[in-house]
């Protein structure tokens, strides 16, 4: 008897194997519903073909990219300042992904398609399940086009490049390059979401440029080749251009002060900066900044959704695999009761963030053309943030339960989804400012809260929870003394009504109904895993369980 045998002390066994090589898109058929509900089925051939990346070649990259995180190189070995930030070549390949597949430029490049935004959604809810690090150049960058707009001549220049198919992440000017990307420079230690209180001030050269003076507190992602820059002139607060290098070829005085040590988002880099004396270009009109970036906002506010829905279904699609290959007490856990409440439970947000957040992205696409939609994309960007974003965390966490120990461990993709969770959340306004928004949006926009009612009424008389929902919600209005106290609520109970309007209008019925039962009726606890016990069990696995 060899050594080796003599101690062998177990075999493996009653141990899943590791989800890998399957088709992000195939496999899911909520999604696949939404982008043809939502007027997007011509994209179906470029979303498979993505989508067997995100369930495949690019979760490893994901891995390995986020194992070596950025690194910052503010002197080269002469001492000369560089300002350059280091990634791995996981990365690089990721960013080269993101752009072939267009998470930055896919709905720019076919506006005049129907659906085009849909399409670009579920893009970005592909990507994000191999890895969320990318998606903040890219949702930056494909934010920005509008923005841009309000400078025709900058327009001109900055647009092809930022929606290029071809990532090109070498520090050299603009003009040399294939393909772009653009930042975002709003927050100052001082402000945060109060971008009015900034004191970064632009001062007004003789050729008609700036030089912006003053610091951001987070300045994302600092390899980009500009940033949207919001500044102090005499007018006010307004929006500036900075690019990373100036016209003649020499280093932009955008100076790096480091890189933040940040709870997830590992393989991308955020930073402090101080602008010194930096070159910039203004965006629109001087003392306009806010309302020229907020379009901006809007798009940043889908991609924050899209994001945190991609993640859900990542948490889910492990949970699934795994319990439908781990045994407990005789039986699988996807075959045990309570197991299968809380794997349905899930499921059943998961799809539920999916139809509103692809709702949110057929309005952009109506917006230009149709200002109840507009109206409409202007108040669900809000509501729809603050929810999907503030369940997320919630979710991953129950998935991570499922797996047991292995899902508090490194080699499983579970910690990394359960870092990144609580991001979207904080980026672009926290939910306190989404609250606020609605609020203001409510009470000040009429046809903001004409468009909200007219959604919700699609779905009156198909079901009687949501019925006497929406009756009590049409009353929350009239204590004018207490709705910003009350705001928080008012909001949650926007985006439970608009989720279970979506699913009652274009969903399956019985889904629709324990969405209904669940989230209006009362029927459901504080946690996943309290579903009655009509519920469409069975259907709702099925339908999220990837079978690889």
């Amino acid at each position: 008897m060899s050594n080796s045998t003599q101690f062998t002390t177990h075999e493996v066994h009653n141990q899943p194997i590791a989800l890998k090589d399957y088709n992000a898109w195939a496999s899911d058929t909520a999604l696949r519903e939404a982008v043809t509900r939502e007027g997007a089925a011509w994209a179906n051939d470029h979303l498979d073909a993505f989508g067997t990346l995100t369930g495949g070649a690019l979760v490893e990259l994901g891995f390995t990219a986020n194992e070596n995180r950025p690194k910052l190189h503010t002197f080269d070995r002469y001492g000369r300042r560089v300002d350059e930030v280091e990634f791995h070549p996981a990365y690089h390949d990721l960013m080269a992904a993101s752009m072939k597949y267009g998470m930055n430029g896919f709905a720019w490049r076919n506006a005049n398609r129907g659906g085009a935004h849909v399409a670009r959604a579920a893009v970005v809810y592909l990507g994000t399940q191999a890895d969320s690090g990318t998606t903040c150049p890219m949702s930056m960058t494909y934010a920005a086009i509008p923005a841009l707009r309000h400078a025709p001549k900058l327009a001109e220049k900055w647009i092809p490049k930022l929606t290029s198919t071809e990532y090109d992440p070498r520090s050299i000017p603009m003009e040399q390059k294939t393909g772009c990307t653009i930042g975002m420079g709003m927050t100052e230690k001082q402000g945060g979401s109060d971008v009015r209180s900034n004191t970064t001030r632009a001062e007004k050269q003789p050729d008609g440029s700036y030089k912006i003076i003053g610091h951001k507190w987070f300045f994302s992602a600092p390899m980009c080749d500009a940033h949207l820059v919001l500044a102090q002139t005499e007018s006010g607060v307004s929006c500036f251009l900075v690019p990373r290098f100036r016209a003649d070829g020499s280093r932009n005085a955008v100076e790096v002060q480091r890189l933040k040590d940040k709870l997830g988002d590992w393989s991308n880099a955020s930073s402090e900066v101080e602008f010194q004396g930096a070159f910039g270009e203004l965006v629109g009109q001087e003392g306009r900044g806010i309302r020229t970036i907020i379009e901006m906002v809007s798009l940043t506010r889908l991609d924050c959704m899209i994001g945190s829905s991609g993640q859900m279904r990542q948490a889910v699609v492990q949970a699934m695999h795994h319990t439908s290959q781990r045994k407990a007490f005789g039986k699988l856990l996807i075959d045990q009761p309570l197991m299968r409440n809380v794997l349905a439970d899930m499921a059943l947000e998961s799809e539920a963030a999916l139809a509103l957040t692809f709702r949110m992205a057929r309005a952009v696409d109506g917006a230009e053309n149709a200002p109840q939609e507009a109206a409409f994309a202007r108040i669900a960007s809000a509501i729809g943030k603050y929810w999907i974003c503030k369940r997320t965390p919630v979710l991953v966490n129950e998935a991570q339960e499922c797996l047991g120990g292995i899902g508090y461990v490194e080699e499983t993709i579970m910690p990394r989804l359960y870092r990144q969770a609580p991001l979207n959340s904080i980026w672009e306004g926290s939910g306190n400012v989404q609250c606020l928004d609605v609020l203001r949006a409510l009470n000040k926009e009429p046809e903001t809260r004409d468009a909200l009612f007219a959604e919700l009424s699609k779905a009156s008389g198909k079901n009687a929870h949501f019925d006497a929902e929406l009756v009590k919600f049409s009353g929350v209005f009239d204590d004018v003394e207490t709705l910003e106290y009350r705001s928080r609520h008012i909001v949650e109970r926007a985006a439970l009504l608009l989720q279970a309007s979506i699913l009652l209008s274009s969903g399956d019925e019985s889904i629709a109904a324990a969405f209904c039962r669940s989230r209006l009726g009362g029927e459901h606890g504080a946690t996943f895993g309290t579903l009655g016990p009509d519920a469409p069990i069975e259907l709702l696995i099925q339908r999220a369980l990837v079978k690889a």
